[in-house]
């Protein structure tokens, strides 16, 4: 089975805040799952976690490091696989750890500099199945932000199984090329703009209501950067920022 996004964590230089803006734009609730080294939130939909909140480490403050999202691929052997990270031109921010009753991880960056977390949960851990597409709180969508998406396409292809799915033109922004891990598309990957400095990845929430979830994002203190556009299959999209500056997008309909 190929590997695929099982975590979303945001790391920030304000989590009272965050957890604020996200529940009110997403819906949100919050669970505290701190540790004894560490201060840690899970997003819930309900009683399921969906993803994980905590202070932006002091080093990557210090290091001018911006609030952002990163999200969690699984893996069969951390360990082998951030090694085969770095075989492939990738880099190693975070080497394999572990994390006290919930599993291993490592903090990698595919050759283009966009970062992603390895992970393996322990016995009892796994990631809950999906759950049905445009389930509102979920993550519906994956995109990669890459400098050349077609080397982007092939290192995650042999890192992770990953296929293409169909290609869409975009006319001077050139292809935009979907992928799956086995079944339907879960994102689609593009050649950043120039104006976006590094390559990244974006991931987009899902909403019941386009609309009222963009105007909660700007009463919130965040910032529409693109939309609403629609895309193919007719849901509509927006990309933002929130108060903290991390990136992210939602995906929903329209109401009549």
């Amino acid at each position: 089975m190929a590997s695929r996004f099982v975590w979303y964590e945001l790391m920030t230089t304000d989590t009272a805040s965050a957890r604020l803006f996200y529940g009110s734009v997403v819906g949100w609730g919050t669970r505290d799952a701190s540790m004894p080294q560490m201060a840690y939130t899970l997003f819930t939909i309900g009683e399921r976690p969906v993803g994980g909140l905590m202070d932006l480490p002091e080093q990557a403050r210090r290091m001018g490091a911006p609030s952002s999202w990163i999200g969690y691929i699984s893996v069969a052997d951390v360990d082998a696989a951030a090694m085969k990270v770095k075989s492939l031109g990738g880099q190693e921010f975070v080497p394999p750890t572990d994390i006290p009753e919930v599993g291993r991880f490592a903090v990698v960056a595919d050759p283009q500099q966009a970062a992603f977390v390895l992970f393996r949960p322990l016995p009892g851990q796994a990631a809950p199945d999906d759950p049905a597409p445009g389930t509102a709180g979920h993550i519906g969508w994956h995109e990669l932000y890459a400098v050349d998406w077609q080397k982007a396409f092939d290192f995650y292809s042999t890192m992770f199984g990953w296929q293409k799915g169909d290609p869409f033109d975009m006319g001077e922004m050139g292809v935009y090329q979907l992928f799956t891990a086995g079944g339907p598309a879960i994102g689609g990957m593009f050649n950043k703009p120039r104006s976006m400095p590094t390559p990244f990845w974006l991931f987009y929430f899902n909403v019941d209501d386009i609309d009222a979830a963009l105007g909660r994002v700007e009463s919130g203190g965040g910032k529409l950067l693109n939309g609403p556009m629609q895309v193919p299959g007719g849901d509509w999209i927006v990309q933002c920022k929130d108060p903290q500056g991390a990136m992210f997008a939602l995906v929903g309909k329209r109401a009549a």
